[in-house]
């Protein structure tokens, strides 16, 4: 039986997600979709995208651009070093190329450029990283850094009465364009929650990878959630992007 997974924020997290993939039993049928931000925080960063580009070869994987991965991919073309980037987890990226081929960076710069900007699969289910803000949906997008940068349609989604039906005049349009909507970007560890949250028909599977919570993985046909370990815990002598 074919399964579709949703995998939120890994930030440089290698030997977590090693372990969320044992976890998962993932066999060849089974659909992974990666919700951005492979980057940024802990060591292992090229490691990272070294196994995704591996991986991809084996199974079936979609990959969605985080605005990590956008700075990043920025660095890797051009040498600039975005000092936003620099300070919230660049400077562990770039430390963990060192050592790295220049071909197998020409080999992950590709990886970048190809990362979509979101995904919609046969049910009518959107992937992306963040959000969008046009009420006619993501193909109306004006302005395309939103879908990794936004967060106001989680917010929305956050704030909504329950009790309002997806008919009602007063439910959201950018929320009536598809069945499901899954994202990362913000952690739920902001919320002092370590599982994917479920706002309105909007999933957040951002679980804190970066910073004290988990790598995370949702089923999104059983909503059955996968966890590793606190991602701090594999990495004891670094602060990840808890400064």
């Amino acid at each position: 039986m074919k399964r579709t997974f949703a995998i939120g924020d890994i930030h440089g997290g290698f030997k977590a997600l090693k372990q969320l993939i044992e976890n998962l039993q993932i066999t060849k049928d089974d659909v992974l979709i990666f919700l951005g931000d492979y980057v940024d925080g802990w060591s292992e960063s090229a490691q990272v995208i070294s196994y995704l580009i591996d991986l991809s070869k084996t199974n079936t994987c979609t990959f969605i651009k985080g605005n990590h991965d956008a700075w990043c991919e920025q660095w890797l073309a051009s040498g600039f070093i975005n000092e936003v980037w620099y300070q919230h987890g660049g400077k562990e990226s770039i430390e963990s190329y060192i050592g790295v081929s220049d071909h197998d960076k020409k080999m992950h710069l590709k990886f970048f450029e190809d990362l979509a900007m979101y995904h919609i699969d046969a049910k009518n289910r959107l992937f992306l990283h963040a959000g969008f803000t046009s009420m006619h949906g993501v193909n109306k997008e004006f302005n395309i850094q939103n879908f990794y940068f936004d967060r106001t349609l989680w917010e929305m989604a956050l704030t909504m009465d329950k009790r309002i039906e997806k008919h009602s005049e007063l439910y959201p349009n950018r929320l009536k364009h598809y069945a499901e909507i899954y994202i990362g970007h913000t952690p739920t560890t902001n919320y002092s929650q370590t599982q994917p949250m479920n706002a309105v028909n909007v999933w957040n599977v951002d679980t804190g990878a970066a910073f004290k919570g988990p790598l995370s993985a949702i089923d999104v046909d059983t909503k059955e959630v996968f966890q590793t370990d606190r991602v701090m815990d594999y990495y004891p002598n670094e602060t990840g992007r808890n400064k």
